[in-house]
């Protein structure tokens, strides 16, 4: 990857690496299709669609027999997020707000001797954040970040009340971080840096799925660890000279997943209750290599040494809703709570992370016995953020995400 202009410039990169507009808690987009948008992403023991492949691969076995594929689309908007300095309003700041289109694919096979194949191609991490204003800019003028996950799994009923799955992740990262701004301003020196950088990492997620009445089901879902090694090209330049153009690497923490999910039905109504952990602790520091020293000392300052990051390990709780109101027309409905893993002392213009509420609806209609559509809408809302450390001294207001997702699904 390439190169930052300041320590904390260095902190932002990669926290922003997997936010996907900050969606979750750190940098995780766990909205990934249209009953996960419509039901705050509780749709892990009550998935009974294609996308029961990514979100709970052993619950394919209930479902209808045959080819089951789904195209889902998702427009994000990123609000404008505030920042009020208590120091001096000359620190005051907006970033820009950020629209994306985040496409998904889901695919599961016939039955063939108690097994079930699925496949899926989802974007559970992704960023995009700029700020302009003299401040934020120096840390974090641009954050772009996309992660593509392609995911083919397998499942075996063992009979039939439990099932179990395994599969394969093929993880495609790509990020984009840009910084102007002073890095010394007792000693004038300006710098600005450029990066890109790409990487393709492997990991693995597993399910299990239990039936234990006729009207309950319980499952649990656990995505692996993936370390994303990016490598990349790297520009730094400064006003005082001492500037390179050469290839860097770093680390990312792509945290370790588990999720333990319920859903009960009464006749027409099924609610699941889920609830999730996202094992940030992991993420301990960032330690940019470098192909060639530098040799500015105010920029060798900034690069050279490993940035302290202490993230905490993260809840959330999520309750979604799905209620057949006709043989060919549900609605569906979420409400979850998301902590942020972000300590005080870390919290950076690349992600000033706080604890989210997220509220959705959805509806999905059966055109005929082979075709389903279907949309739905969320909202998140972060609440406002004081914060104290190194470099910032204010508070962070009015950040939120606003999801709109269709989705097509087929039998054949």
């Amino acid at each position: 990857m390439k190169k930052i202009l300041s320590v904390t410039a260095v902190v932002s990169l990669l926290t922003t690496m997997a936010s996907g507009g900050a969606l979750a808690s750190g940098y995780r987009i766990p909205e990934q299709s249209l009953n996960s948008t419509a039901k705050s992403g509780a749709n892990i023991a009550s998935a009974s669609s294609a996308d029961a492949a990514y979100f709970n691969p052993a619950a394919v076995v209930w479902l209808k027999e045959g080819w089951l594929a789904e195209i889902n689309g998702t427009y994000l908007h990123l609000t404008a997020m505030d920042y009020t300095d208590r120091r001096s309003p000359l620190y005051n700041a907006e970033s820009k707000d950020e629209n994306y289109f985040i496409p998904t694919i889901f695919l599961v096979s016939p039955e063939w001797k108690d097994f079930r194949f699925g496949f899926s191609v989802t974007v559970p991490y992704g960023l995009g954040k700029r700020w302009y204003d003299p401040l934020p800019k120096t840390f974090a003028e641009k954050f772009d970040l996309r992660v593509f996950d392609i995911n083919p799994t397998v499942t075996y009923a063992i009979n039939d009340k439990f099932a179990i799955s395994g599969g394969i992740r093929a993880l495609y990262a790509k990020a984009t971080v840009m910084s102007n701004g002073m890095l010394s301003p007792e000693m004038g020196v300006s710098g600005s840096r450029y990066m890109h950088g790409d990487t393709t990492e492997w990991g693995y997620n597993l399910a299990i799925d239990y039936k234990p009445a006729k009207d309950w089901n319980l499952a649990a879902t656990y995505r692996s660890h993936v370390d994303l090694d990016y490598k990349g090209d790297v520009i730094l330049k400064s006003n005082m000279g001492g500037g390179i153009d050469t290839s860097g690497n770093v680390t990312v923490v792509a945290p370790a997943v588990l999720a333990l999910s319920a859903a009960y039905t009464w006749d027409k109504l099924t609610v699941e209750l889920t609830i999730d952990r996202t094992f940030w602790s992991e993420y301990e520091h960032l330690d940019f290599d470098y192909d060639q020293p530098v040799m500015n000392p105010v920029l060798a300052a900034a690069f050279e040494r490993p940035v302290k990051k202490d993230w905490d390990d993260s809840s959330a709780i999520r309750l979604g809703f799905d209620y057949a109101l006709t043989n060919t027309f549900n609605i569906m409905a979420g409400f979850a709570y998301d902590e942020n893993p972000v300590p005080e002392e870390t919290v950076n213009f690349e992600l000033p992370d706080s604890d989210a509420w997220l509220f959705s609806l959805g509806m999905r209609y059966a055109v005929n016995d082979n075709l389903d559509i279907g949309v739905a809408a969320l909202v998140d809302v972060k609440e406002d953020r004081k914060v104290k450390n190194q470099h910032i001294d204010g508070e962070f207001t009015d950040c939120a995400a606003v999801l709109l997702t269709f989705g097509v699904q087929y039998r054949f």
